[in-house]
């Protein structure tokens, strides 16, 4: 070679080195000439070739393909290197591409693909085509995920929230790109919704009154009580999180977008032609299903129960411990009391299965019998009296004595005494027997004719707990203050006055003091009584209500009769 070539080709050389030199730190497209080891020997047009490690060829996940003659963009760092090869990177070269390109995205708010590759503090490393992002724990997914393996080194979509090259901070969300999906389908879901609509979704949230179901971007509420026909105490027992199931949709609110659901409603209803099966009087075995502190539940057929309240489990222990008379699994004879379609109940008895004790006492025992028995309790209207197999019977203040006013005969008697009554009254329906002491023996025939009578007597002094009245003109009577109305805020004896004339009902005769004693109070409880006979009872299909009010209203206008009858007697 010539000189002046050689001359030439040293300065094509040292131009083209000297152009190299100035691309230090650029990005330059270099050629694979082989790989070697774990290494790819890479040529970019200098006077020696570069090595870069195999790994940099690659995102996490990723497999490696690549070969002899493929080109690729790589970082030059420096000419040469102590070994006298280029020093390059394609990693880096990679990273400056990818901030070139995410910049752009940023800006455009496009969709990009990034793969997570490890946990640090407050969330995970991605790796989006070499450049390294932050992904927080919030936005990984649209609620929080315990095990999130199956997503790492995984290629995921993912939105870049903000970048700050001069610090090398990139954070990216997967969570926005779920929730722009939801939301896509969560208007497809409403477009389409209708009540009857069958759907899938997924468990979200259990509570206590129930589960909480992902339609799909929007979440519908699954009750407890339209979990299953039969009766569910918890969710949990049905169903737990991340189960997958089909619901139907029984109510859709387009205002509130509020989406009511129900899984029973997809099965027939159990309760369908039920009246045919159970009717009302028939005695049916069925065991015992659940037991309350109120009763006892029992399954007649899957999906439908009935209560035994525990007032119709005894005839005699009206507010016993269900536990004491049932258990659970145990088969029991029940009798069908109500059957009620609407309120889908069932009302059973088990004390209706055995004879009633009240039926037993009323065919061995008879009104005029003689009976001895126990005081079992003393109350303020009467005395109750212990009776074979748990009954009891109670002597009203009125049937203690003939002499005495009731309230101070009952003085005479203590609890657990022995004594004699007669039998006043069998009610079987009402499970109420009356007794009395007084009828063992005959009045006194100088009151005999008066007890138990209305008589018209004049107020001739007033006392602060009693009125002195005088009877036709010769018997001396007194009216004690709890014996001038039924009500004690009446009983005072300021409303009366002397010389006014009022109606009593003479109840006895104190023969200590020689005085006739009268009650206005018996006439307005026999007023009553007269009311209840009249419009009927509770038992003869009327309420409670009516009975009540009806006899308040007689009540009132007897009454209202009986102080214009004084007025005029005292005028």
């Amino acid at each position: 070679m010539s000189e002046v070539a050689e001359n030439s080709f040293s300065q094509l050389l040292e131009e083209s080195l000297s152009s190299f030199n100035k691309k230090e730190g650029q990005i330059v497209t270099g050629t694979v000439l082989f790989i070697k080891n774990d290494s790819v020997v890479i040529d970019v047009g200098l006077k020696s070739e570069g090595r870069i490690p195999l790994r940099e060829f690659s995102s996490p996940g990723e497999e490696i393909d690549i070969k002899p003659g493929d080109k690729f963009d790589v970082l030059l760092e420096k000419l040469e290197n102590k070994d006298g090869e280029a020093l390059l990177s394609r990693e880096k070269a990679r990273k400056e591409e990818s901030w070139i390109n995410l910049e752009k995205c940023l800006e455009s708010k496009e969709q990009i693909t990034g793969v997570i590759t490890g946990r640090v503090k407050g969330g995970f490393t991605v790796d989006i085509n070499g450049a390294v992002a932050f992904l927080p724990g919030s936005q990984v997914d649209l609620r929080p995920i315990s095990d999130i393996s199956p997503l790492i080194n995984k290629p995921q979509p993912m939105l870049i929230l903000k970048m700050d090259k001069f610090r090398g901070n990139i954070v990216v969300s997967r969570r926005a790109i779920l929730e722009e999906s939801r939301e896509a389908d969560r208007s497809k879901l409403l477009s389409d919704i209708n009540e009857g609509s069958k759907l899938k979704g997924i468990v979200k949230n259990i509570t206590d009154y129930g589960v909480f179901v992902d339609l799909g971007g929007l979440d519908g509420l699954l009750h407890v009580t339209d979990l299953s026909w039969e009766r569910v105490n918890h969710p949990s027992e049905v169903l737990k999180i991340g189960d997958e199931i089909e619901v139907l949709v029984i109510k859709y609110d387009q205002d509130s977008k509020r989406i009511s659901l129900g899984i029973k409603q997809l099965t027939s209803d159990p309760w369908q032609d039920i009246e045919k099966e159970f009717k009302v009087g028939e005695k049916i075995k069925a065991k015992i299903s659940n037991i309350t502190d109120y009763g006892a539940f029992v399954e007649l057929r899957k999906g439908v129960e009935g209560l035994i309240h525990v007032s119709e489990m005894s005839w005699t222990n009206k507010n016993a411990n269900p536990n004491s008379f049932i258990s659970i699994d145990e088969e029991v004879d029940v009798k069908i009391l109500e059957v009620d379609i609407e309120k889908r109940r069932i009302s059973l008895g088990l004390k209706q299965c055995s004879v009633s004790p009240w039926e037993e006492f009323s065919k061995s025992n008879k009104v005029g019998d003689k009976l001895k028995g126990n005081i079992k309790n003393i109350t303020e209207f009467g005395i109750f009296i212990e009776l074979p197999n748990n009954l009891n019977g109670m002597i009203h203040l009125s049937d203690i004595s003939w002499d005495e006013p009731g309230e101070e005969a009952i003085k005479n008697f203590k609890p657990d005494q022995k004594i004699e009554t007669k039998i006043l009254d069998i009610d079987v329906e009402k499970e109420r027997i009356s007794l009395g002491i007084k009828q063992l023996t005959e009045a006194k025939k100088t009151n005999n004719d008066m007890v138990g009578k209305v008589v018209t007597a004049v107020v001739k002094n007033i006392n602060e707990n009693d009125i002195e009245v005088l009877i036709d003109d010769k018997e001396k009577g007194i009216i004690k203050r709890t014996q001038l109305a039924k009500l004690k805020s009446e009983q005072k004896t300021s409303r009366f006055a002397v010389e006014e004339k009022i109606d009593a009902k003479v109840i006895g005769f104190n023969k200590k003091n020689n005085l006739i004693d009268l009650s206005i109070k018996e006439i307005e409880i026999q007023e009553e009584k007269d009311a209840l006979k009249q419009y009927g009872s509770s038992s003869s299909g009327a309420s409670l209500g009516d009975i009540l009010g009806a006899a308040l209203e007689e009540g009132k206008k007897k009454k209202k009769k009986r102080c214009q009858i004084r007025k005029s007697k005292f005028e």
